[in-house]
């Protein structure tokens, strides 16, 4: 047990694996105890919620890898080094140096580099006469004698700064012939690893007598390698490796070109099922590989026993991710056939599921819906220490990432959101039933009775961002209105969410199932889940408008935008000075990261000359909020201008401008604005009904504050999100937001027959009681 200096403690479960958790009161009361309880909290919160996949599960059991990074990642585009992506690999390897896994790096790329240096050499030694002549090829063996050196110089370099020790290890193909090479290399090795020395492995291309590709599978030691793949999965086998990582120029392994739309990405390679489906691309740029290498050195491993990942080499963390069991690359691995019981649901599945577990949901009686929903106010608030410790640790790992105060901020999870969240769920639950409501009756005719009711969409997709709390609203919300549920929440907040989620559906009774809401886990899947259009009813992606524009442009199921949340304030001429201080103050400081907090504060121009505008700007800078003006206010005012009057701040800054009347705040706000929510604040009712009926956005408020714009403090119990779209449902999206209507006719056997016999009445009858 360590306590580091960031606050956080790290725990060795089962070496070399270790979890860091927060350094919290308490964290600190559980020591007191000693370590066991906590222990075996982490040891269950680490099974049952972290990000691992189930078809990762292995890598648990890894000490001894192999990672090989092919030429097309170590170099760039126009031949030379790719420092930045040589730099994250080294320090990926140095952390798990440290960790204490046993790691083997085989390398490519010193053709490549050897090439780029004799090419400057042949410039340097030429005479301008000999510039004009043909330039024949280089030798692809002098290539790399010349850029084995050099690359080898360069890890070194790059280890030592790390204070990690590197060693170099040429091989060629015959070597592997002779018994005793084999023996030797494998305690030459041993007694590196036993050293923490790194060894970096490499053929000797200078002096390989290769005539012929590699063909022969990897089953055992006699078959020669062809390239670095190949030798990567040779030496798996010789040094008893427990996972093998390619690293490659995509993500993995792709059903066609990675450059095809139509492509997918394969999670699981099943050689039964993908061999004859997958057409591959070109071959490597610059190596002798490609995929079609990694994918054979692959597949041979893993029959021979040893697992592989084909994963992007350009990610900075990709091969941390691999060995925290996330689903990333492609996984080779000989049970891979007998997975079916771990298969992630398909997109469709998961979607069908959500809407059966719907139609069991509306099933039920009103008073049953409404007991689920007490079930999941008690378990948010019975596991809240659950909740909030994997909520700090995805705090922790933003704030190691260097992410905004403001993101930050929407994603913790305090006692006191857990505690209203709860609250919320409960004030849902005591709500008027919203499901089979009758909203109009009409006699047709004599017998024939028409009646519209309330009825659920069906199934929901929602994407949000790194919210937390937001997952707990609309999931409550899709069990008051009777609907099933897809999510998908920012990849910040993913341990958050897990925990979350699982706690919500754990007090969905079995009648209904627990797939009535369903957790996306992977932003691979939202592609196909936007081609459902035949299972999924309405989606709402929380975010920007470029997400929502993207949403809108890559499916046909309608899409309800929440977008931007630039908000405004106008201070009117007419203002009580006293109350706009406190109204503005409200709307940028109570919670300046929320989509309704005031983003840009518009001033009549006479208040420039009265004092309230500079009343105005000491009551926010009081309160520390960082100005930015518009074109006037910039140079009235002296400070910086703001670099777009379309912008969310999400933070202690706002926008200021000084305008002419009311009718040049209406004009900026439909310019610049969002259609949000916008306020005017004035004591002259004539100019206070005219930006209220003319500024076209979701919400329009008279001196009160933009915070009031939320489903909870409009009586909705919740919300989805605050709508900008025009189309069904606009502003605070509650329950009603998530309802149709059908439609129910009551007859005696009348019969149309061309309208003949029937006496039409089309009388409105009162609704039932």
């Amino acid at each position: 047990m360590e306590v580091l200096q960031n606050g956080f403690t790290k725990f060795a479960i089962t070496k070399p694996h270790e979890i860091t958790v927060p350094l919290t009161n308490g964290t600190k009361n559980l020591f007191a105890n000693g370590t066991t309880n906590l222990l075996n909290l982490i040891a269950e919160s680490y099974e049952d919620l972290s990000n691992m996949d189930p078809s990762r599960a292995f890598v648990n059991k890894v000490k001894r890898l192999i990672v090989k990074v092919g030429t097309a990642v170590v170099t760039r585009s126009d031949g030379r080094l790719a420092l930045g992506r040589l730099g994250a690999l080294c320090e990926q390897l140095k952390e798990l140096n440290l960790q204490g896994y046993e790691v083997i790096l085989v390398t490519s790329g010193a053709v490549g580099l050897g090439r780029q240096r004799l090419r400057y050499r042949r410039l340097a030694n030429s005479s301008f006469s000999d510039l004009q002549k043909p330039q024949g090829d280089l030798d692809g063996k002098a290539c790399a004698a010349v850029g084995q050196s050099s690359l080898m110089a360069l890890y070194d370099t790059m280890f030592s700064q790390l204070d990690v020790t590197s060693s170099q290890l040429l091989v060629n193909d015959g070597f592997f012939k002779d018994a005793g090479f084999r023996k030797q290399l494998s305690e030459t090795v041993s007694a590196l690893l036993e050293s923490r020395v790194i060894p970096i492995f490499n053929e000797n291309d200078a002096v390989s007598t290769r005539k012929a590709p590699y063909e022969h599978c990897l089953q055992d030691s006699s078959g020669i390698f062809w390239d670095n793949d190949s030798l990567a999965g040779l030496l798996a086998l010789e040094l008893k490796a427990d996972l093998l990582v390619l690293l490659s120029d995509v993500e993995g392994l792709y059903s066609g070109p990675p450059n095809d739309p139509s492509s997918k990405l394969i999670h699981t390679y099943i050689k039964e099922k993908h061999q004859s489906e997958i057409t591959f691309g070109d071959k490597s740029r610059l190596g002798r590989g490609g995929m079609t290498a990694k994918v054979n050195a692959a597949v041979c491993a893993a029959h021979a026993g040893i697992p592989v990942i084909i994963t992007s080499g350009y990610a900075t963390d990709n091969i941390i991710r691999v060995l925290q069991g996330e689903k990333i690359g492609t996984v080779f691995h000989k049970d891979a056939h007998l997975w079916k019981n771990l298969k992630e649901e398909s997109a469709h599945e998961m979607a069908v599921a959500a809407r059966n577990s719907s139609r069991r949901l509306q099933a039920l009686k009103s008073e049953e819906r409404r007991k689920i929903l007490l079930a999941v106010a008690d378990a948010l608030e019975k596991n809240q220490n659950m909740i909030r410790l994997e909520n700090e640790a995805d705090v922790a790992d933003a704030v190691a990432a260097g992410y905004d105060k403001s993101l930050i901020s929407r994603l913790t999870l305090t006692p006191e959101k857990i505690s209203s969240l709860a609250k919320s769920v409960r004030v849902l639950a005591d709500m008027e039933e919203p499901v089979g409501q009758i909203l109009k009756r009409t006699e047709l005719a004599d017998e024939l009775v028409l009646e519209k009711i309330s009825s659920p969409l069906g199934v929901l997709l929602i994407i949000f961002e790194s919210r937390p709390d937001a997952l707990v609203q609309i999931a409550a919300l899709a069990i008051r209105s009777g609907n099933g549920l897809l999510l998908k929440g920012g990849k910040e907040a993913r341990r958050s969410n897990a925990a979350l989620h699982k706690v919500i559906t754990s007090a969905i009774p079995d009648t209904v199932s627990g797939k009535l809401i369903g957790l996306v886990t992977s932003r691979d899947e939202i592609p196909d889940l936007l081609k459902l259009d035949d299972v999924i009813d309405l989606v709402v992606p929380r975010g920007s408008n470029k997400l929502v524009s993207q949403i809108k442009a890559s499916t046909k199921i309608p899409v309800l935008g929440h977008a931007d949340g630039i908000c405004h304030i106008y201070v009117d001429k007419a203002a009580n000075i006293d109350m706009a201080k406190q109204i503005v103050k409200d709307a940028k400081t109570d919670y300046p990261a929320a989509c309704n907090a005031m983003e840009t504060l518009l001033v009549h121009k006479d208040l420039s000359c009265t004092g309230g505008l500079n009343e105005l700007i000491l009551e926010l800078q009081r309160e520390g909020v960082q100005l930015y003006g518009g074109p006037k206010a910039s140079s009235m005012l002296n400070i910086a201008e703001a670099s777009s009057l379309h912008h969310e701040y999400s933070s202690l800054a706002c926008t200021i401008e000084v305008v002419e009347d009311v009718f040049a705040a209406i004009d900026h706000i439909n310019k610049h604005g969002s259609a949000h929510t916008e306020c005017i604040i004035t004591e002259d009712s004539e100019v206070a009904e005219t930006f209220l009926s003319q500024v076209d956005s979701a919400a329009v408020f008279h001196n009160a504050s933009t915070r009031f714009c939320d489903g909870a403090r409009f009586g909705l119990g919740a919300e989805v999100g605050i709508s900008t779209s025009r189309i069904h449902a606009r502003g605070p999206v509650g329950v009603e937001g998530l309802l149709t209507n059908k439609w129910i006719l009551r007859g005696s056997g009348q019969v149309v027959d061309g309208d003949r016999g029937i006496n039409y009445t089309h009388k409105e009858k009162a609704l039932k009681a």
